[in-house]
């Protein structure tokens, strides 16, 4: 038997003042859109903003369903968006912020698995990594500076 052992690095900052300017930009941005996301089941929003290569910036939130498989996850209504509008520029960065109505949350959210192995295949595609930026609605943010931090052993097209 062989074990392996798995190291991810992550930076967190204390609070959104930390980040560079252009991060805190985008961040106010995915704020923004997170505020107008649509959960009136799970009253969890969601905002992403996305910066791309050429420098447009991709919104997206959290869609519900009454059916809830059916809705969307902040995350890959923004990635997808980007992939159908852009879809021969790269991602640079995806931030994230996260906000309950029922408590306030501090706790840095980071991507569900769904929306990481979405991550992942844009990440594999431009074969370049993408830094992700994740927090709750105030307190501590975690940078990642790849998806591959948060998903290892990643499922991608080389398998197929």
């Amino acid at each position: 038997m062989e074990e392996i052992e798995i190291k991810t690095v992550l930076q967190v900052y204390d609070s959104f003042l930390e980040l560079p300017k252009d991060v805190q930009g985008l961040m106010k941005q995915a704020v923004f859109v997170r505020d107008k996301a649509y959960a009136p089941y799970s009253k969890f929003l969601v905002g992403a903003a996305i910066l791309l290569e050429n420098g447009e910036v991709v919104l997206g939130n959290n869609q519900e369903n009454a059916c809830y498989p059916s809705g969307l996850c902040a995350e890959r209504t923004a990635v997808y968006y980007a992939g159908a509008n852009f879809p021969d520029v790269a991602i640079v960065s995806i931030v994230i912020s996260a906000k309950s109505l029922q408590e306030v949350l501090t706790t840095p959210t980071p991507p569900c698995g769904s929306c990481r192995q979405a991550i992942a295949e844009y990440e594999s595609k431009q074969n370049s990594p993408i830094t992700i930026y994740f927090m709750g609605e105030k307190g501590k943010v975690v940078k990642s500076s790849s998806l591959a931090n948060l998903l290892p052993f990643v499922f991608d097209n080389s398998y197929l």
